[in-house]
């Protein structure tokens, strides 16, 4: 595939990955599209996320990001706009390099070569899992019917009349306790550290007794529920006792996927976060990052679509500026 130069590649299938695809065709600039092999795709937020409740109009989704992400490229693919649409399907990206020309050198996931003028990296991140019995596969069920949650913009409303845990043992997991706290009154809420040391200030610790937010940090070695049911009924503590929940958050901090970044020499920020422009352009030329994965950003649907739609705007003026450059120089000399 190397004998032709796609104007654009976007790799990553999330809600940033297609809003910039979205865009870069309806602006008609031709885009070959990565959303990510099978394996990719287990390994993203998007995969996981049931019900969208914080975004008008996603309500009626089984799987409230890939759903309607499949609509919409369904509905490009199959209108006017097919022809400026490559979609890779079931394909990712394992290597992004870039050639003396400046052009990027794209290999896939099943070993094939492109090249491509511009990328939109859109390969986002993943919530970090609770190990419990040396495996994070006992939470997962959990999560994936949404009992277990991790984004308090986007799903702290769940905690209302529940007994609520947060998993976690850093400055974050005690804010977030907070939070829920004094926007949603649960019944209950306690700290589990999964056997880590949680270090609080005096101004925490005062909250904490004002708020009745217990923490216990014992290992946690088992959960008690019917996931098929959407029913978690407690956390089995290492001294074999039980401790009741009926929903938990997670707050541990995230996996950014930035290998294909940082293997260009991008700049990433001390969490491993993208570091971009206002318009998403990193250090390194024609590199362009949207969604979770750029640094300073909320980690949300719709600012993953704005900073999406920000770098595939700026790519369409940057083409048709230097289009209309070229006209104008082989007009004045004609």
């Amino acid at each position: 595939m190397l004998d032709k130069i796609y104007p654009i590649a976007v790799i990553g299938g999330g809600a940033a990955g297609v809003m910039a695809v979205i865009r870069t065709v309806l602006n008609f600039d031709e885009t070959i599209f990565f959303p990510g092999s099978p394996k990719h795709k287990k390994k993203s937020r998007a995969f996981w996320v049931a019900k969208v409740e914080n975004i008008p109009g996603h309500l009626q989704y089984k799987k409230g990001i890939m759903e309607p992400n499949t609509e919409n490229l369904k509905w490009l693919s199959q209108n006017h706009f097919k022809e400026k649409l490559h979609w890779m399907k079931s394909r990712g990206v394992s290597k992004l390099e870039k050639n003396g020309q400046g052009l990027f050198i794209i290999e896939d996931s099943k070993g094939d070569s492109y090249l491509a003028k511009d990328v939109i990296l859109c390969t986002g991140v993943m919530d970090t899992q609770p190990i419990i019995n040396e495996s994070i596969d006992s939470i997962l069920p959990y999560a994936n019917v949404q009992i277990v949650d991790y984004c308090i913009r986007c799903d702290g409303h769940h905690v209302i009349n529940q007994e609520v845990t947060i998993i976690g043992h850093g400055e974050d997991a005690i804010w977030i306790s907070f939070i829920l706290h004094e926007r949603y009154s649960p019944k209950s809420m306690t700290i589990l550290t999964n056997g880590e040391e949680i270090n609080l200030s005096e101004k925490e610790k005062q909250l904490c007794h004002l708020y009745n937010i217990k923490i216990i940090t014992q290992k946690i070695i088992g959960i008690k529920g019917n996931a098929t049911k959407e029913k978690l009924e407690s956390y089995i503590l290492e001294d074999k006792t039980e401790f009741k929940t009926s929903f938990s958050f997670i707050s541990l901090g995230m996996i950014v996927y930035n290998e294909l970044a940082v293997g260009l020499g991008a700049e990433v920020d001390e969490r491993g976060f993208v570091k971009t422009d206002s318009k998403g352009l990193t250090t390194v030329d024609n590199l362009y990052v949207a969604g979770d994965l750029r640094a300073n950003t909320k980690k949300q649907i719709y600012t993953s679509w704005d900073t999406a739609v920000d770098s595939a705007d700026t790519i369409n003026s940057k083409a048709r500026r230097e289009r209309r450059e070229e006209l104008l120089k082989n007009n004045s000399r004609s």
